[in-house]
């Protein structure tokens, strides 16, 4: 949108857009409406710009709309209640098994390097794949931006979305993703799902083409595995329930039904 700006131009638009956020109220409320929303951007645009965000970052915001199907779906998380065998029926974990293993079959050298380089392995990635996006079949319907800008505005878990929503704007600055990139409900994007305030720091250029796509599956899995490894990931050691590695899984996805699925769905990924 603003590849024909020049640096004064692009100033001026931060400047034009951090002065009327000034004349927002400093902290403007949350809200559970659509009403409200524009008041509380123009106050949020104030604090993104004093945290780095760019023009490109700031005019994504002012675009953003209030996300009404997030909402929706924020509302109403029925799969995490179900029991682990009803969660891994409806998830489709033996689809997701058997053409995992295809996958690992097919693609032997890329997971053996992934597991070398960060020592996760290829079943682990292999099943936040296939839960989290059906192997990249289905990647998302909404607005990255609109949704994790609506997720901060809501008030059910405002101080969770907000480095996310900060995050996401970044990824606009440098190009990453834009204002209309497609991802989940919950802004989450790419392969396998990150959250923008994780992808930008996890994120991880695994095809030397110059810049993280999420939407490329070499940068998607290579930066799920920086992730992992990152929070702790032990190399060699087990990822049950009850093993070390566990706890990491735990670090990808709040709701037990998931973390114990991708334990157990990478471990017949993984079994040779």
């Amino acid at each position: 949108m603003f590849s024909g700006l020049g640096r004064g131009g692009r100033a001026g638009v931060v400047a034009g857009l951090v002065l009327a956020a000034a004349g927002a109220a400093q902290a403007a409320p949350c809200g559970n409406t659509a009403q409200g929303f524009e008041t509380w951007k123009a106050a949020f645009a104030s604090d993104a710009a004093a945290e780095g965000v760019g023009a490109r970052g700031l005019a994504a915001l002012q675009a953003a709309q209030y996300a009404h199907r997030t909402i929706a779906a924020d509302r109403n998380q029925k799969s995490f209640r179900y029991s682990l065998d009803k969660f891994m029926e409806v998830r489709g974990s033996g689809t997701i098994v058997a053409q995992g293993r295809k996958r690992r079959a097919q693609n032997a050298a890329f997971y053996d390097a992934l597991e070398r380089q960060y020592g996760v392995p290829a079943g682990v990635l292999i099943a936040i794949h296939g839960m989290e996006t059906a192997f990249g079949g289905f990647m998302g319907d909404t607005s990255v931006v609109s949704a994790i800008v609506t997720l901060t505005y809501d008030c059910r878990r405002t101080d969770f979305f907000r480095p996310h929503a900060i995050g996401a704007l970044k990824l606009v600055d440098q190009g990453a993703i834009t204002g209309a990139t497609q991802g989940a409900r919950h802004g989450e994007l790419g392969h396998t799902q990150f959250l923008p305030g994780n992808a930008l720091r996890y994120g991880v250029d695994a095809d030397g083409d110059g810049r993280v796509d999420f939407y490329n599956l070499a940068d998607a899995l290579a930066s799920t595995a920086n992730f992992l490894r990152q929070k702790g990931w032990q190399p060699g050691q087990g990822y049950q329930e009850g093993e070390p590695n566990f706890a990491v899984i735990q670090q990808w996805n709040a709701a037990g039904v998931y973390q114990k699925a991708i334990a157990l769905m990478a471990a017949q990924i993984d079994r040779r």
